[in-house]
């Protein structure tokens, strides 16, 4: 029989306020094992953990059950102040009687009986706890970042610049993201080109960084520290060694009628296109789906015309598998789509665009050379009318629940970018709350306001209805004066809710990272961990985690890049011994478990096994310690019972459920 010790934390009023913290040490102390039990105010402060080491010393403890919060905030923290002590550490149980009770509960009396319970099940685990040693584990010291937007290239520059090698995996022809597209940026107005490509640049020449720009994360296997990647390398179908760049197959391409996708949609591109003037890398890729040679197997003209001999029609896609360390996630955003939002006219008229269209209207390099014009007849608009939070903040299932954050600055950047360079234009803002909570931005709001003569309405837009004159008609309302306002504009431009990357949902699957209703990655605690993802060696960077801004989202992946960095520095890591093993003497070879295994983690081999006396071969599972990650999938499939997980054992589980039933 164990001597167990139970210590119960009144976390101040965490617990306390609605927890009978005395009952339950009193109850706890009649459990069997249990030879010892306690409360204190914090018992993970230095005093709360000299009572445990104390109580490990004094009465002989060979097992421990502290009633406290989460064990994700404090179990790394009992479990070293009773190895101090001489015990175990995984000889260490917590019973969650904050989150699973004082936070959940009014009634005193039903949280306190529930936490009684909880801690009843983790002495009845304890009771059949035995001590583990873990292992350890190598760590390759090189890091992947999947997204070659300002978030991933910020990140490999920070790890690079520590002398750790980084692969950028970016899935379009060249680096720079979103970021790429905009025009100037808020609040310093300056070029947004202007501040990236020196960036881009930095990243390409630099010696420990390798990019794969339209390439593909296609299978991820292993653990933190030895993470295996497939990477595929779609094929470009010109040599990059080649190619110099020099744009002649592009001016010559027959083909040149498919939407731009950098100007989303609103201009043409050839078959063969660079994305941007400044690309990195600046060689161009053949878009086989438009490809005339690919689609008929004539014409062949860039070929004819390319004098370095760079055109391959023959390249196929390339997998590269690599091994990391650890891996960045910067997948980004996009805008949402808005065929559910008719009333906006947007798939009516030509003269209804998107924010991030009209930041490509106004960049010089953009489809109208950087002039504002209506895309209908070129003519320059004397009205404008932006809507806010279209997509954002809304009710129904239309469109996103959250606040897209940027909205409201971008918005008074385009409308003092207008209102600067074309004095007679009219700028109308129908907006619900402007939300400017960053450093100069509320003053940068103002300036909009006070200094460009900007008109903001606080009201909803209920319709934009196309007239036959070409112009539009806005339908809203104004809140502060309460009435209805009927306003005609020449262009109407539309604040759209962002949402991740449409592939983030197939990344965090491969890397097994949790993501939240919204399909933004979940890190691992909101306050304390922001730039980790509860899969350890997965990091965060950018939006993918949340809306943000260019500030935030280059501090977040420095951040990212230094907690990577903190963890290939380390040769080795100390792995979990809670991992599966198998009873020979049940194991029937079936190989159920190791085609549920994630990790690549059990293999079989064929031993000798004395079952009862009797000598005979079998094929049996045999788990490998430094890959298993004890997420305990084998022990559910085996049909045979033989698979268990040490530390969580059937006979543990059993035994806690026994024990709640009770």
């Amino acid at each position: 029989m164990q001597r167990i010790g139970v210590f119960v934390c009144h976390c101040g009023s965490n617990i306390a306020a609605t927890v009978d913290v005395k009952k339950v040490v009193e109850l706890a102390a009649k459990e069997p094992g249990v030879v010892h039990a306690e409360d204190y105010q914090y018992m993970c402060s230095e005093a709360g953990q000299a009572k445990i080491q104390d109580a490990i010393r004094e009465k002989n403890l060979t097992g421990v059950v502290v009633c406290s919060c989460s064990p994700r905030m404090h179990e790394a923290t009992f479990r070293k102040a009773a190895e101090k002590a001489g015990l175990n550490p995984y000889m260490v149980e917590i019973a969650n009687i904050r989150e699973h009770c004082s936070w959940i509960h009014k009634d005193m009396e039903e949280a306190t009986k529930k936490a009684v319970i909880l801690a009843r099940a983790a002495i009845a685990k304890v009771n059949l706890n035995t001590p583990l040693q873990p292992g350890e584990s190598r760590v390759t010291k090189r890091a992947l970042v999947i997204g070659g937007g300002i978030a991933g290239i910020q990140t490999a520059l920070d790890i690079a610049d520590a002398g750790y090698e980084v692969d950028i995996v970016e899935k379009t022809p060249s680096i720079g993201g979103r970021m790429s597209q905009l025009d100037k940026t808020f609040p310093t107005l300056d070029c947004s080109a202007c501040i990236l490509t020196p960036k881009m640049v930095e990243a390409a020449s630099h010696e420990k960084i390798k990019i794969y720009t339209y390439s593909e994360v296609e299978k991820v296997s292993g653990f933190v520290g030895d993470f295996t990647v497939d990477i595929r390398k779609k094929a470009r179908s010109v040599n990059m060694d080649k190619c110099t760049g020099c744009g002649v197959c592009q001016e010559k391409c027959p083909s040149k009628k498919i939407p731009n996708e950098f100007n989303r949609g609103l201009n043409n591109r050839s078959a063969i296109y660079t994305p941007f003037a400044q690309a990195i890398p600046n060689v161009p890729v053949i878009d086989r789906e438009h490809c005339k040679k690919f689609q008929t197997g004539k014409c062949g003209v860039c070929a004819k015309v390319c004098q370095a001999g760079a055109i391959e029609y023959d390249q196929q896609d390339e997998i590269v598998t690599e091994k990391y360390g650890a891996i960045v996630v910067a997948t980004g955003f996009d805008t949402i789509k808005l065929d559910k939002y008719d009333e906006y006219a947007y798939s009516q008229s030509k003269d209804v665009i998107t924010s991030l269209e009209l930041e490509r209207i106004m960049n010089a390099a953009g489809p109208t050379k950087g002039h504002l014009e209506r895309l209908s007849d070129g003519k320059a608009p004397k009205e404008l009318v932006f809507i806010q939070c279209v997509g954002s903040r809304c009710s129904d299932d239309r469109g996103k629940p959250y606040c897209s954050k940027i909205c409201c600055m971008y918005t008074a950047k385009h409308a003092m970018l207008i209102r600067d360079k074309y004095p007679d234009t009219n700028v109308t803002v129908f907006y619900i709350d402007v939300r400017t909570p960053g450093k100069n931005f509320d003053e940068f709001y103002r300036r909009a306001v006070e200094q460009y003569g900007v008109n903001y309405i606080k009201g909803q837009v209920g319709k934009v209805i196309p007239q036959p004159d070409g112009s539009l008609l806005v339908q809203g309302s104004d809140l502060l004066d309460n009435k209805q306002i009927l306003k005609k504009a020449d262009m109407v431009v539309l604040a759209t809710a962002i949402e991740p990357n449409p592939d983030v949902r197939k990344i965090a699957t491969m890397l097994t990272a949790s993501i939240d209703t919204n399909n933004f990655l979940t890190e691992a605690h909101a306050k304390l961990r922001p730039v980790e993802s509860p899969t350890a060696g997965i990091f965060l960077s950018g939006v993918c985690q949340g809306p943000k801004d260019i500030p935030e989202t280059v501090a977040q992946a420095g951040a990212a890049a230094v907690k990577a960095i903190g963890l290939l520095a380390r040769d080795k890591l100390t792995t979990n011994p809670c991992t599966a093993k198998s009873d020979e003497l049940l194991c029937n070879g079936c190989s159920t478990c190791a085609n549920v295994c994630p990790y690549g983690a059990i293999s079989y081999e064929d031993k000798q096994v004395n079952d009862h006396g009797i000598r005979e071969t079998r094929r049996v599972a045999v788990v490998n310690t430094a890959l298993c990650q004890g997420c305990g999938a084998c022990t559910v499939a085996c049909p045979s019972g033989a698979m268990d997980l040490q530390g969580f054992s059937n006979r543990q589980i059993i035994a806690e459920v026994d024990a709640i039933c009770r």
